[in-house]
């Protein structure tokens, strides 16, 4: 096959279909894939299965269907819609719509592996009868995890098996970082993108398995690639900043995170859609920006989601605990970051509100920013009625974790509580009883080091060992603050407020990595 810039090759073994991609802006990487479905459905097999490498399993669906609708006997085209409904890093599936789709390719698992005219495609066709079996979600997970142990044995040369082996690794976790699992998966993941550094797949699973300070380095190589491999991702864009973050180098979270908006909003103008001002990608470029001391771009980022979280109706906040998923909880882990972060108490952002309908979880974010800021200005008071309003809210919100699905050893579920710790040791400070605070403000820190690593932005918004640091200092206790400051870069390497502390500590300020 002659390879032109349009129609790109990952040549894997003989005989594999190649993705052509028309327009270079479109392009989620280039993947090769053995199958029996037709010529002319090959494109857009190939397209959502690079798209399903990048977790953009929307479009990944539609490029699915497209081929099925070409081949209506298309047995992996099937497969491939089936996988969009599984999410494993984050802990998601849907079952309902996984079967549909099951159903639509065979009424049985028999008349199913009936349409897979070879083994290896059989193969596939049974791992997701696994996945999507009635067993509990765990053991489904981990013997789905064998059957793609079992298949990259099989087929060593198979590439995509051995990804996707990788990443049901990862989803046996269920969600929650587990390092032994992760390294795991690193294992298998790091050889392979070594011996096929342009699959978007092992780039990108590679980056999830190394997604935490200690192991960070290990995927730099990865990072620094997978943006290339799939330009027309906007997951891709963004997923390199996770190691980027993690390592502390913020000048390339902040290009990550704004060419992943820039993709994201390229395509929504083609749809005739406007650009979200909330979400993942725009917390960790409000992030970004504050780490690099360009407050003025970070809050115009908040303010775009103020907009947005006005539009939405707070109905939409129930049984929602990521602030991916809302607006208006989304607005309020920003205007907390960015005023947790500047200090700056009298900025128009802190007085920016939302409604929150009866939502207990984002009800506690606003209780929190504003104690947040009621201390900062001195009024102790209100900052103790706002703690009181938390309390009378932290019971409430283990049912929207369950209602929101999280398992049960979540770190966001600890969060809160922290969080509480943190206002009543700043509100004892503010009462001149340091002993107690600094006292309040390590048992903070105490739980939040057990937490288990979260990547991203620090959660909760103010580490508290950097809190602890802080304290310390106004005791004169410049060696202790040093430690906790030390210990706060840890969990946040390079994070530049604690770099600033540690200056007042009497340290040379050398970046920690």
């Amino acid at each position: 096959m002659r390879l032109t810039s349009g129609h790109l090759c990952l040549v894997l073994a003989a005989g594999m279909a190649c993705a052509a991609i028309a327009n270079p802006q479109d392009n989620p990487g280039i993947v090769a894939f053995a199958n029996s479905g037709a010529k002319e459905a090959q494109s857009s097999f190939l397209h959502g299965l690079a798209q399903l490498h990048n977790f953009e399993y929307a479009a990944a669906q539609s490029d699915f269907r497209r081929a099925e609708s070409i081949d209506p006997g298309f047995a992996m085209a099937y497969w491939g819609e089936i996988m969009t409904h599984n999410h494993p890093v984050w802990n998601q599936w849907d079952g309902t719509a996984a079967r549909r789709a099951l159903e639509r390719l065979g009424a049985t698992p028999e008349e199913r592996l009936a349409k897979a005219p070879t083994p290896r495609e059989k193969d596939y066709l049974r791992a997701v009868e696994i996945l999507f079996g009635d067993a509990p979600k765990k053991d489904r997970d981990r013997r789905y995890a064998e059957a793609m142990k079992r298949i990259s044995q099989s087929y060593p040369d198979d590439v995509d098996a051995a990804a996707f082996y990788a990443l049901a690794i990862l989803g046996t976790a269920e969600g929650v970082r587990d390092e032994r699992v992760y390294m795991q998966a690193a294992g298998i993941l790091m050889p392979l993108f070594y011996k096929y550094p342009q699959h978007p797949g092992v780039a990108h699973y590679l980056i999830h398995a190394c997604d935490d300070p200690v192991h960070a380095p290990l995927a730099l190589p990865a990072a620094r690639s997978y943006s290339r491999i799939a330009p027309g991702a906007p997951h891709a864009q963004h997923m390199t900043s996770h190691i980027f973050l993690a390592l502390g180098m913020w000048d390339e979270v902040v290009t990550a995170n704004e060419a992943a908006m820039a993709v994201v909003r390229d395509a929504r103008l083609k749809e005739g859609k406007t650009s979200p001002g909330c979400g993942h990608y725009n917390y960790w470029l409000e992030y970004g920006y504050l780490e690099t001391g360009r407050r003025e771009l970070a809050r115009k980022v908040v303010e775009g989601c103020h907009e947005q979280a006005l539009r939405t109706a707070p109905d939409q906040l129930r049984d929602v605990a990521d602030p991916d998923d809302a607006a208006p909880l989304s607005f309020l882990q920003m205007q907390t970051r960015y005023i947790v972060d500047t200090e700056d108490w009298n900025a128009d952002v802190a007085t920016w509100t939302v409604d929150v309908g009866d939502a207990p979880l984002a009800q506690f974010y606003q209780a929190a920013e504003r104690a947040f800021c009621a201390v900062g200005h001195g009024e102790v008071e209100s900052a103790g009625k706002l703690l009181s309003r938390m309390d009378e809210l932290i019971p409430q919100l283990p049912a929207v974790f369950d209602g929101a699905g999280l398992p049960p050893d979540d770190p966001m579920r600890r969060a809160p509580a922290i969080k509480r710790m943190q206002i009543e040791s700043l509100i004892t400070a503010s009462e001149g009883r340091m002993d107690d605070a600094i006292a309040m403000a390590t048992k903070a820190a105490d739980q939040e080091r057990d937490l288990p690593y979260a990547f991203g932005p620090p959660a909760p918004e103010k580490p508290s060992y950097e809190l602890l640091g802080e304290l310390l200092l106004k005791q004169n206790r410049a060696a202790d603050a040093k430690a906790a400051f030390e210990s706060a870069l840890l969990r946040a390497p390079n994070r530049t407020e604690t770099l600033t502390d540690m200056h007042k500590a009497g340290s040379d300020g050398a970046p920690h990595r």
